[in-house]
């Protein structure tokens, strides 16, 4: 039943609707459909378990969609308001379980993903920081209700590289709550969102009243922070420096306690600070994880604790310049310099030539060596291209709407793509840590690796091209190596070069201790011990320990 204005046959303005199942919407409708403000009231509910009715929501629509702002109520007594997308919780807002935990922050497909503050009401905990699909990802900051905090690195909801641990009652030195301040000033850690805060938004917020009909949603939120473990810090004298190797780390932190429910493993932690507490001066703990296993513990001096801002900001910069980055520069008069303007300005043009057209679905006549086109580069420029510094040269582009379609499935911008390679930024060049005599090349921003091949290598890989793209389409998370493009620069006086662009999977937030090349062979695959650092390329032999994986990630590897 429809009762409300009309216009051309459709509903249009003010109107009501009752559906049979006891639905009702009350709002604004707009060449009929629901379009503007307006109340969704779902009909009762029938499962005898709930404890209300029904579920509503109040904002706005499009297209008889929630799109803009809008307040839903779920029939589990969860609730959330803030910004809704084509019917999915997206952009900021807040999500109040039935238990009275909170979070605030940035929603994606309706689970938390950016920077957002989730407060646990019974322990009074909160973590602030970064998300990647419900789960704590990148820097943040978890504060216990005793006062105790830690500011590190997490991914996907285990703390894993370096952080530091500040105990109960301990109070931030100036220096490092500078550093936390301006960590909040630059964006990496969200806002500190206090209980006035939190206390006007939910007084502004007060007309809303809603909830929405999928209860996976608010099902997937809270099973995110229902799985997170925090470990228990070892109780000990705390003028004690000491570090743990990976093995005895293993050792007491899986062999020391069971496994316990997350409601409880905050608590554990607190019950393990206030032990420290004893002391007036309780130290700062810098700690190291390892996908959420401690791996080494160093206990901050008392002159590191009083360091200056001024100090310490020096202290960073130094550790910044001491970071060494692979490879070497390539600038003019570099022997790779023409080649490297020719690769920049060939894909610049091959992948902004191809991104305008309407994405399709591949076809046989898109694999092969046929399916590839081939133009001229002349330094003055054609009608097509554009006039550059580098020599004349040939540019050939393998299979271009198979690389577009395989960049799309690995979630990867255009812009970002060329940008990377292609823009201002001059490319490094890598010493070959193999035996092929391949020529390497890395983006400054050292997301992609540029390879050169033999012409034997590009037929491998055009024949396997299909079976590739199919099996990139079937496991959207495969763990082969992501390529590209396939391409080739014939410069008007020198050999040619087959070169194909690949993922970098050394390009990644997390300190890397360890790198191995491992094929599966024990033939002369062993490293000379000489010199070896984080940058030194281990192999086979050099593996000599086990990797603890919990039980559903190993199965997920496996699979």
């Amino acid at each position: 039943v429809y009762e409300g204005g009309w216009k051309r046959g459709a509903r249009h303005g003010h109107g009501r609707t009752l559906w049979p199942s006891g639905a009702v919407y009350e709002g604004d409708y707009s060449a009929g459909f629901m379009d503007g403000e307006g109340t969704y009231v779902a009909g009762p509910c029938t499962s005898t378990t709930s404890s209300s009715s029904s579920s509503s929501y109040k904002g706005q629509w499009k297209l008889d969609r929630k799109h803009g702002h809008g307040r839903q109520t779920y029939p589990n007594g969860d609730t959330f308001e803030g910004s809704w997308v084509q019917g999915q919780m997206e952009g900021h807002g807040r999500y109040t379980w039935a238990d009275g935990n909170s979070y605030v922050g940035t929603m994606r497909n309706g689970t938390m993903f950016g920077k957002g503050v989730l407060t646990w009401s019974a322990t009074g905990d909160s973590f602030q920081g970064n998300w990647l699909d419900g789960a704590m990802h990148g820097y943040g900051l978890y504060t216990w209700e005793d006062g105790g905090c830690y500011l590190g690195t997490w991914t996907r909801g285990f703390k894993d590289g370096k952080g530091t641990f500040y105990p109960k009652s301990c109070r931030v030195p100036a220096a490092h709550q500078l550093y936390i301040d301006d960590l909040r000033n630059r964006g990496v850690l969200p806002d500190d969102i206090s209980t006035n805060v939190l206390q006007q938004q939910r007084t502004s917020s007060s007309s809303f009243d809603t909830n929405q009909e999928p209860a996976a949603a608010p099902a997937d939120l809270k099973k995110s922070w229902r799985n997170l473990s925090f470990e228990r810090p070892p109780v000990k004298k705390p003028s004690l420096q000491r570090r743990w190797s990976i093995g005895v780390a293993i050792d007491k932190i899986i062999g020391a306690h069971e496994p316990s429910g997350a409601g409880s493993e905050p608590q554990t932690q607190q019950g393990s600070d206030q032990n420290m507490a004893g002391c007036s001066s309780l130290p700062i703990l810098e700690r190291e994880y390892a996908q959420g296993v401690l791996i080494s513990e160093v206990v901050l001096n008392k002159s590191c604790l009083e360091d200056s801002s001024k100090k310490l900001s020096r202290r960073q910069s130094r550790a910044a310049k001491d970071v060494k980055r692979p490879g070497e520069m390539i600038i003019k008069g570099h022997r790779s310099y023409d080649l490297m303007l020719c690769l920049q300005l060939g894909i610049r043009y091959t992948v902004g030539k191809i991104t305008p057209i309407q994405r399709r679905e591949v076809q046989a006549s898109d694999f092969g060596p046929k399916a590839s086109f081939w133009m001229n580069f002349p330094t003055k420029g054609t009608r097509l291209t554009p006039a550059h510094r580098a020599v004349d040269f040939k540019w050939k582009d393998y299979c271009p709407v198979v690389f577009r379609n395989l960049r799309e499935m690995f979630k990867l911008d255009t812009a970002d793509y060329m940008i990377s390679i292609s823009g201002s930024d001059a490319l490094r060049e890598l010493s070959s840590p193999g035996k092929s005599g391949s020529m390497f090349f890395l983006s400054q921003d050292d997301r992609f690796m540029i390879k050169t091949l033999r012409k034997s290598e590009v037929q491998v890989l055009l024949r396997m091209l299909r079976d590739y793209y199919r099996h990139v389409h079937t496991y959207d998370n495969t763990l082969v190596t992501k390529f590209f493009g396939l391409h080739r620069v014939k410069p008007s006086s020198g050999q040619k070069f087959r070169f194909v662009v690949m993922g970098n999977m050394f390009c990644t937030e997390l300190r890397i201790h360890q790198r191995f090349d491992l094929k599966g062979s024990s033939l002369g695959r062993s490293t000379d011990k000489v010199k070896i650092d984080e940058n030194t390329t281990l192999k086979d032999l050099d593996l000599n320990y086990s990797f603890y994986l919990e039980p559903s990630w190993r199965d997920a590897l496996l699979k």
